[in-house]
Parts: C-alpha cells; structure tokens; sequence
C-alpha cells in the first residue's frame, strides 16, 4: 500500500512538472508571437511552423485544399489544434505562409538582391516569372490561389532597400515607387504567365526590367 502510495506521488509529481514545463513553453510562444514585428527566434516555435508548412505541402499532394481541415493538418504535423492556431489564424494562412517560404527560398538559391542595379531588376523580375511557371508543377489550388501577398511584399521590401543603397531625391519616399514597381512586376509577370504561346522568361523579364526602371530609378534622381 505504502509502495503504490509512493509511486503514485511520484507520477503526480511527474506530470506536475511536465505541465508547468508546457504551461511555460506555452507562454514563451505566446510571448513571442503576440509581438508581430519581430521573428520569432525559439527553435521550438521555429520548429512547429516547419513542421505545419511541411504537413500541409504533403497533405496537398493527396487532397485539395478546400478540403482539408485544420484538425487534419495538426494531426499530419503530430501537433494539436492549439499549436496550429498559435501560429496561424486559419488553413489560409498558412497556404500563404507556404507560397512564401518557397518563393523566398527561390530568391536566396539565386542569391538575388536589389543593392546593385546592374541586373537586379532583371533577375527579381525573372525570379517572379520563374516561380508562377513552377506553380504550374504544384497542386492545381497552388496555382489558382491569389499570390500577391506572398510576392508582392517580399519584392517591395528589395526594391526599398534597393533605393536606400541608390539614394533618393531630397524630400521623395521610397514607398511609393517600391510598391509601384512590385504591384507592376507581378502584374506584368502574372499576365505573361496566363499567356498562351508565352515568350521565354528571360525575355519577359527584360520588357519587365525596360517598363519599371523608370519608376525605380527616376525616384532615385
């Protein structure tokens, strides 16, 4: 009596322990992601968010989209609901968090950046050119959804940087020729795309780098 006494301290003791250890992680995560202008840094949370985006890229090659629940893709990732939606608002999110990832991970392997004019335009605009007519190789809802907020954004943050490495006229904003140029990149990218009998990519890129270089470079003046 006494030995299953004692041994059932101890369990209680154990699963005392490992809840305040999750209670902590817990509050660690929330702390973390409830500060939207910084990126989370725990490898833990790090963690979870890669093993989500990797759930949901696998569950794709099997269901669509409007079919999958997020009860599924916690369950594909081995983590419950309330880790999914400490991460991610909805399953949209994260289908958006995904295209991202990829196309930013596309911009890296080619080592492409907007600090030297010589080319950079032309390059950003193929990489968007390249990345639609990849989506052709994804599940069918890849290549339907709406990927401006995944593109738009990254493309935007380059030019800005682009133009505070070339300097600005006095009193003028980046913002608005950067956002200008990243709206008129994917537009002119995404219609090529929609084209039948399309161009290289190559050369759509360069009309893209001869329509947009004034936008860019005449703010820089």
């Amino acid at each position: 009596m006494i030995n299953k006494r004692h041994m059932l301290i101890q369990k209680n003791k154990q699963l005392s322990l490992w809840s305040v250890n999750r209670y902590a992680f817990i509050n660690i995560e929330m702390a973390q992601l409830l500060q939207p202008e910084i990126e989370p840094t725990d490898p833990r949370i790090l963690r979870s968010r890669r093993m989500l985006l990797e759930a949901l890229a696998r569950l794709l090659t099997k269901k669509e989209f409007e079919d999958l629940s997020v009860q599924e893709i916690a369950d594909e990732a081995t983590l419950n609901r309330a880790t999914f939606y400490l991460h991610y608002a909805d399953k949209n999110a994260l289908l958006q968090a995904m295209t991202e990832s990829r196309f930013r991970d596309l911009i890296e392997r080619r080592a492409i950046t907007f600090t030297d004019c010589n080319g950079a335009l032309r390059a950003i605009a193929l990489g968007v050119c390249d990345y639609l007519a990849e989506s052709t190789g994804c599940p069918t809802q890849l290549s339907r959804m709406a990927l401006e907020g995944s593109i738009i954004p990254m493309v935007e943050a380059m030019f800005k940087e682009g133009l505070a490495h070339h300097g600005m006229a006095r009193g003028a904003d980046a913002s608005l020729p950067a956002t200008t140029a990243a709206w008129a990149v994917f537009g002119a990218a995404r219609r090529w795309f929609q084209t039948p009998n399309r161009i290289p990519a190559e050369e759509m890129a360069a009309r893209i780098e001869t329509m947009v270089s004034p936008i860019l470079f005449g703010a820089s003046q």
